[in-house]
């Protein structure tokens, strides 16, 4: 019998933890996916966060570290100057990234830093009980905002994408989603790009990406695919927020 599919050697042996219908481990696929198409298995660095996909460090088949909460920038930085020959992604969520690391992310995009990072959003703080994340949507409700988010008391998501597309440094940003088929495809070419970019010594690229979380928002798996189509995607819409590539051509 021909085998036509099967676990990617991006990708360990071990059993992810993920609750069913969370869309880290397609994400984790994709890159480890591509890990082995651009054959760059062997020099890779990831950089794991802290939140739900802290086990990170043993699904990818690659030589990982973890940093303290929202350091994977400027953990990256260090690792990519020291080791120029590497390849390195920070992969966070939004608190690692939104949150405590929003300095080391705007200031590695200021600087350009020949680095990827790939920014997981669902809009809520999945591994410790669902509380307001800095994405989390106006009206949403989390359990530190029963009754909604509420922009008076508790501000306004931050969108990431059009907050670094103000970073003149910024090489390359897209937001995707794993949501639908459709979706997942048009994600593993967005990262493709993200890490071609470095591979060819072009700078900072970041990748977010609408994700679902339906132990979170208190939904089920496929509500949680619809509700990215129907609410989340029209609040952070999909797309390239900034390709220097194309602009210097």
């Amino acid at each position: 019998m021909k085998k036509i599919f099967g676990r990617p050697a991006g990708l360990t042996e071990i059993i992810q933890r993920y609750c069913p219908g969370c869309g880290h481990g397609i994400v984790h696929r994709l890159i480890a996916e591509l890990l082995v198409e651009l054959d760059i298995r062997e020099r890779t660095v990831g950089i794991a966060p802290v939140g739900c996909s802290v086990f990170a460090d043993e699904y990818f088949n690659c030589d990982m570290i973890q940093p303290p909460h929202g350091r994977g920038p400027a953990v990256a930085t260090g690792i990519k100057r020291s080791r120029p020959d590497c390849v390195l992604f920070s992969y966070q969520g939004d608190g690692d990234l939104a949150a405590i690391g929003t300095a080391e992310t705007v200031h590695a995009a200021a600087r350009n830093e020949k680095i990827t990072v790939i920014f997981i959003n669902n809009a809520i703080y999945g591994m410790t009980g669902g509380q307001l994340a800095p994405t989390t949507l106006p009206g949403m409700r989390s359990t530190t905002s029963v009754k909604g988010r509420d922009v008076v008391k508790q501000g306004y998501p931050i969108k990431v994408c059009e907050l670094l597309s103000g970073v003149d440094g910024a090489y390359y940003l897209e937001r995707c989603a794993v949501n639908t088929p459709k979706n997942i495809i048009k994600t593993k070419k967005a990262l493709k790009t993200a890490f071609k970019n470095q591979m060819d010594d072009k700078g900072f690229s970041l990748v977010e990406i609408l994700s679902m979380c339906p132990t979170g928002w208190g939904v089920t798996p496929v509500q949680s695919k619809q509700w990215i189509d129907d609410v989340m995607s029209k609040y952070y819409p999909l797309g390239v927020y900034r390709d220097r590539a194309k602009e210097e051509k």
